[in-house]
């Protein structure tokens, strides 16, 4: 199953997508696509590795996503991506690859075995951004998250904690 799940800054997607996972009864590995740019970055990524159990295998993987997944990728195992705008922020600023990392994802995803789970900001329900670059991402962040909830089984917006299933089974 390939699920998508989307929500704001600390609505609790992060916590759901692990919880998904741990109780999947497969062998996790959690794909993580930040990189620690400053102090608070830091602080946010030890935040999210103190919450996953030690057994889970981690990869860490902010530009190259469609390689890590197909790499992990097995029937007995569970993939959690966290998360898709910081792996689209890494990537955008160089157009050639964000298109070609964007193409490969969305061909590869589908063909994955096991369960994948994709966690994601959902930015665009705020004010349109003033800056280009702001906008553009805001754009290349909607299109991508449409793009995947047309290929995905599933997918869940979470707001305050609480999921809202968009499309699929329920949970």
């Amino acid at each position: 199953m390939k699920e998508l799940i989307l929500g704001g800054a600390r609505s609790g997607k992060s916590a759901l997508a692990e919880r998904l996972a741990l109780n999947s009864g497969l062998a996790v590995t959690y794909i993580a696509t930040a990189t620690a740019g400053d102090g608070e970055m830091s602080e946010r990524i030890a935040h999210h590795r103190a919450r996953r159990p030690a057994k889970w295998q981690l990869v860490e993987e902010p530009r190259h996503l469609a390689a890590a997944l197909r790499g992990a990728a097995s029937s007995e195992r569970c993939l959690l991506v966290d998360c898709l705008t910081l792996w689209l922020n890494n990537v955008i600023a160089d157009e050639a690859l964000f298109q070609q990392e964007r193409s490969v994802l969305l061909e590869t995803l589908p063909e994955l075995p096991g369960r994948v789970i994709l966690v994601s900001n959902e930015v665009g329900l705020g004010i349109v951004p003033l800056g280009e670059l702001s906008r553009r991402f805001c754009d290349e962040a909607g299109r991508l998250h449409q793009d995947l909830a047309r290929v995905c089984e599933r997918v869940i917006f979470v707001a305050a904690g609480l999921p809202l299933v968009l499309k699929g089974s329920p949970l």
